[in-house]
C-alpha cells in the first residue's frame, strides 16, 4: 500500500473543503454586507438628504411642480413690511395706535378693543374656533391671527380688503364684531383731552378723525412681524439651527406632502383661495370668495392662511373646524385627501356646489413622515410680542 499517495489525496480533499467553505463564508458574508447595505440604505439617504438641505438653496431637491402652477420660493421674512406711502411709519404714530387698539371705546359697548379678538397672550388670536362679538353674538369665522399682517395685500378670509386701513373700518363697524360707529367713536375720542398730544405727535395737530384712527391702528399692526423665527435663520443660512427631523419635514413640505402647493414664500402662503371640503352647502359663511367674485369655481375656497405661528393660534381653518383638531390630526387629514362635499338633498339656493381644490389629493404619509412634517412646522413659531395693554388716555 503506498501511504504516501493516501496521504496526498487526503491532503488534496482536505485542501478542497477548505477552499469550498471559505468560497462559502465569503459569499455569506458578501451576503450580509448587501443586506446590510439595503437595510442602511434608506438610514444613508436620509442623512445625504439632510446634509443637501445645510448646503445652498439652489442645491436643494428640485420642486415637482404642477403645470401652469406658480410657485414662489420659500423665504426668510423681511425686517419689516411695506408702509404705504399714504400711511408712511413714524414711531408716534405707531404708539398712537398701540393705545388705540387696546381701546374698548371704539366698540359700540365700549367694552370690545380690537385686543379683545386679537389677544397678545392667544398669538394675537382669540383661540375660539370663531368669534364672539358685539352683545355676545357669535360670528361664523375664525379670528386670524394680526401677525405679519401688514406682508398681507388681500385680508379677510374671502379677501375683500385691499389693505389693513380698510379692514380695521370694516371690523370696527361690523355689526358683529365691534358694531362701531366710526364717526361717533371719531368724535368721542376727540373729546378726550390725553388723546390730543398723542394726535398731534403722529399727525401734526390733535384732529380725530375716522381715517387717522385706521391708519394708526394699521401703523401699530405693522409692526407685529416674526421675522426671527428658527425657520427664518435657516432661510438666512444659519443650517445648523435645525435638527435632521425638522430637515426631514421641510423636505417632505417642498415634495411628497405638497404643502408648498399652496403654503410657499416667506409667509408661506399663495394669497389664494381653496376649498377644502370644511364648509357645507348652505351652513353658515360657506360662500368664501364667490361672495366677491361670482365666479363657480370660488365657493367655499377661503383664503389661504400663513403657516407662521401654526402651533400658537390654534383652532384652525375659516371656521375654526372641529373639535380638538390639534395640529397632527389637521396634518391627517392633509393626508387622507379630505373629502369632497356631498351634495345636500335639498339645494338651499342658486349657488353652484363648492368642488375640492385639485391641489388637494392622498399623500401616503407615514406616522413618521407626519411626526416629522409636523417637527418642522414648529420651527415656524416666533416671538408672540406679548404685551400688557397700555395705560389708556
Amino acid at each position: 500500500m503506498n501511504q504516501p499517495g493516501v496521504r496526498h489525496r487526503i491532503g488534496v480533499s482536505r485542501r478542497m473543503r477548505c477552499e469550498w467553505i471559505v468560497v462559502a463564508l465569503i459569499a455569506l458574508a458578501t451576503a450580509a454586507f448587501i443586506g446590510l447595505v439595503w437595510l442602511l440604505a434608506p438610514a444613508i439617504e436620509r442623512a445625504r438628504l439632510v446634509e443637501r438641505y445645510r448646503g445652498p438653496q439652489a442645491d436643494w431637491p428640485r420642486l415637482q411642480t404642477l403645470d401652469g402652477r406658480d410657485i414662489e420660493p420659500l423665504a426668510a421674512l423681511p425686517e419689516q413690511p411695506y408702509f404705504p406711502a399714504d400711511n408712511p411709519f413714524s414711531e408716534a404714530k405707531a404708539a398712537l395706535g398701540k393705545r388705540l387698539f387696546f381701546d374698548p371705546r371704539l366698540s359700540a359697548s365700549g367694552q370690545i378693543a380690537c385686543a379683545s379678538c386679537h389677544d397678545p397672550s392667544l398669538g394675537w388670536a382669540d383661540g375660539r374656533h370663531t368669534a364672539v362679538g358685539h352683545d355676545r353674538q357669535v360670528g361664523p369665522m375664525n379670528t386670524p391671527t394680526v401677525l405679519n399682517t401688514g406682508y398681507k395685500n388681500r385680508l379677510f378670509w374671502d379677501g375683500r380688503a385691499a389693505n389693513l386701513e380698510t379692514q380695521i373700518v370694516a371690523s370696527w363697524s361690523n355689526p358683529i364684531e365691534m358694531a362701531g360707529d366710526p364717526e361717533h367713536s371719531a368724535g368721542q375720542l376727540g373729546a378726550i383731552a390725553a388723546y390730543a398730544p398723542l394726535f398731534a405727535a403722529a399727525y401734526g395737530d390733535s384732529t380725530v378723525t375716522v381715517e387717522r384712527i385706521s391708519q394708526a391702528i394699521a401703523t401699530f399692526i405693522r409692526t407685529l412681524n416674526t421675522p426671527d423665527t428658527r425657520f427664518d435663520r435657516f432661510m438666512r443660512g444659519a443650517r445648523d439651527t435645525f435638527t435632521a427631523a425638522e430637515i426631514r419635514g421641510l423636505d417632505l413640505f417642498r415634495g411628497k406632502a405638497n404643502c408648498i402647493r399652496c403654503h410657499n414664500g416667506a409667509l408661506l402662503s399663495d394669497g389664494d383661495f381653496h376649498h377644502l371640503g370644511t364648509s357645507v352647502h348652505g351652513v353658515g359663511n360657506y360662500l368664501g370668495r364667490y361672495r366677491q367674485t361670482g365666479a363657480a369655481e370660488d365657493v367655499g375656497a377661503f383664503q389661504t392662511p400663513g403657516l407662521r405661528n401654526i402651533g400658537r393660534t390654534a383652532p384652525y381653518m375659516h371656521n375654526g373646524f372641529g373639535d380638538g383638531i390639534n395640529l397632527k390630526s389637521l396634518l391627517a387629514l392633509y393626508n387622507m385627501g379630505w373629502w369632497q362635499n356631498a351634495p345636500p338633498a335639498e339645494k338651499t339656493s342658486d349657488v353652484p356646489l363648492a368642488r375640492l381644490s385639485p391641489l388637494i389629493e392622498p399623500l401616503g404619509l407615514t406616522a413618521d413622515e407626519i411626526d416629522d412634517l409636523a417637527a418642522f412646522l414648529d420651527t415656524l413659531d416666533g416671538d408672540s410680542y406679548y404685551m400688557t395693554q397700555p395705560n389708556l388716555p
